[in-house]
């Protein structure tokens, strides 16, 4: 994944934010091949800044329900 507008070099250096802004990235604006880790989606799941309805969706993949 490609990204002009953040330095991701320092971004590394915290893992949890790292992970929360990667999650961000891969899921609202695709996933450019990659998997997403369920264990960390559950694990940043109440932190993470997601467009509502792909939140919905993917809320209702995890847990069936909305």
């Amino acid at each position: 994944m490609y990204n002009w507008s953040v330095d991701t070099k320092r971004l590394k250096q915290n893992e949890d934010a790292w992970n929360k802004w990667r999650l961000e990235q891969m899921i609202n604006f695709g996933l450019a091949g990659k998997k997403i880790s369920r264990r960390l989606l559950l694990k940043y799941w109440d932190q993470l800044n997601l467009d509502p309805q792909k939140k919905d969706f993917l809320s209702f993949l995890l847990w069936g329900k909305k």
